[in-house]
């Protein structure tokens, strides 16, 4: 009797209460942070002034060398991913990777996510996996045109290197690495930092500044230089080897792929660590 009782009742409560809304899944995370960005208005100017400006650096480059064409058949990698043009490109990738997580904290987003989305490590991953996609392709684009801009350039002179050449794809794959690596290292200083100024300064200063500091005559001072990614990405797209007679200690090629892919690593761990001990 107690049973056939309580059932309708049961039942009429179910009924009447709200549905629980389903847990947001991994794909939704990202669709949500990828609507975030692209509706930002500075996003898409932004890339657009850095690609064009890269790809515009690698063609003033080629233009003012004097001796491009005088030895046909080499690659003239440094004119093809000149140092002006990738340096902005830390720059820009190192600052708008932490500025993109930086200015949810400032306006109180952040606070609204981790609410709605309690998992706050998959909230960073989500970030993270947006940031990298985004700046992957924007690195792609700036080193294809980079190097067909100054290839154009010096077919004029008959000394235009092919894709296929055998010096070309590591100079290719490090410059269109370097943006994605320099932006989630940003993003992961922006969520241990929390501060605008205090995290655009260490981003430059990690990875612009700090590298000038060491230089490589001697053992201690060349390690710290190698682990840093502008002096990783200056030793991977180097086409000649190192003088054996010199008296400097020159990174390897592997490891200087380690400091690519330990950077950004690092940086999104600890993120994703601190954010799950931390109020926000």
């Amino acid at each position: 009797m107690t049973t056939l009782a309580s059932s309708p009742a049961t039942a009429t409560a179910s009924a009447g209460s709200p549905a629980e809304p389903p847990a947001a899944r991994f794909r939704d995370l990202i669709a949500s942070e990828w609507i975030k960005t692209r509706s930002l208005r500075s996003t898409p100017w932004v890339l657009a002034f850095i690609t064009l400006f890269v790809i515009g650096s690698a063609a003033v480059a080629t233009l003012s060398d004097k001796a491009a064409g005088s030895e046909p058949g080499s690659f003239l990698a440094y004119d093809s991913f000149s140092s002006p043009g990738y340096m902005t490109l830390i720059l820009v990738a190192g600052t708008m990777g932490a500025l993109g997580v930086v200015s949810e904290y400032g306006s109180g987003l952040i606070r609204t996510t981790f609410a709605a989305v309690p998992d706050r490590g998959a909230v960073v991953l989500a970030k993270a996996v947006v940031t990298a996609a985004l700046w992957t392709a924007v690195g792609t684009v700036a080193s294809l045109g980079s190097f067909l801009v100054s290839q154009a350039v010096l077919n004029g002179h008959d000394a235009a290197a092919s894709i296929t050449h055998p010096d070309v794809f590591r100079p290719l794959v490090a410059s269109a690495l370097l943006a994605p690596v320099c932006a989630l290292t940003g993003l992961g200083l922006g969520i241990l930092l929390r501060h605008a100024a205090g995290t655009m300064l260490a981003a430059v200063f990690a990875l612009l500044m700090l590298p000038t500091m060491f230089s490589e005559s001697n053992r201690w001072s060349a390690d710290i230089r190698h682990a840093m990614v502008s002096a990783a990405w200056t030793r991977l797209v180097q086409t000649w080897e190192p003088d054996p007679g010199s008296l400097g200690y020159s990174a390897t090629l592997p490891g200087c792929w380690i400091v690519f892919a330990l950077w950004p690593l690092i940086a999104v761990a600890l993120a994703v660590v601190v954010v799950r001990r931390r109020d926000v």
